[in-house]
């Protein structure tokens, strides 16, 4: 008797945790507290790069998950996720070297090389990237009763900080950063009196 009132019970619970009853109450109500400590300053890089434009990208990575020798409904997933970040092009100006600044001698005319434009890693926007469906079999559900895994959030944000930083690659956004940066010190020099300013990218 015993065990046939566990097993009751244990069914109850599941049906309550996966939402197999909807009319039943929610017997697993939580309640979050935040309890990180402080953030902790690991290290201070001082930076030369102009952070001439920045592209934001949006990704849908559609996510599968199939055991070899069970159908999906009873295991496996589908998940489909939604990443929103952005990629910043920059010009490290760090790098240009000695003689990369050549200043006519009445200082009314100069000539600039730079090195290229290149892209920063691609960061993820937690505000605008959610899971919009996931879809999953019995034994994934009954999984779930026990505890998520971490590794798969992980995974989805790896995956779609690739694609977007593939999609930057595919796109102008360094040759607009170094068009924005060839404006600038134009508009700059200028401004202290240079008449001819060429800015040339190696």
């Amino acid at each position: 008797m015993p065990v046939t009132l566990a097993v009751i019970v244990a069914a109850f619970l599941a049906a309550a945790k996966l939402d197999w009853l909807p009319g039943l109450p929610d017997l697993f109500g939580t309640e979050t507290k935040d309890r990180s400590g402080p953030a902790v300053l690991k290290s201070i890089q001082d930076m030369s790069r102009y952070q001439a434009a920045t592209g934001n990208f949006q990704v849908v990575v559609d996510l599968e998950k199939d055991a070899k020798f069970l159908p999906e409904a009873v295991r496996g997933s589908r998940t489909l996720y939604v990443g929103a970040g952005s990629v910043a092009a920059y010009v490290d100006l760090g790098k240009v070297a000695k003689n990369g600044v050549i200043v006519s001698e009445d200082r009314r005319s100069a000539v600039l090389t730079l090195p290229h434009a290149q892209l920063a890693e691609a960061a993820l926007d937690p505000k605008r990237s959610y899971v919009f469906t996931k879809e999953r079999g019995i034994l994934d559900r009954f999984g779930d009763f026990f505890g998520s895994n971490p590794g798969d959030d992980h995974q989805l944000n790896v995956l779609a900080a690739q694609k977007i930083q593939a999609a930057a690659k595919d796109s102008d956004l360094d040759t607009r950063a170094e068009q924005n940066t060839r404006s600038m010190l134009q508009g700059l020099l200028r401004s202290l009196g240079f008449t001819s300013v060429e800015v040339r990218f190696q």
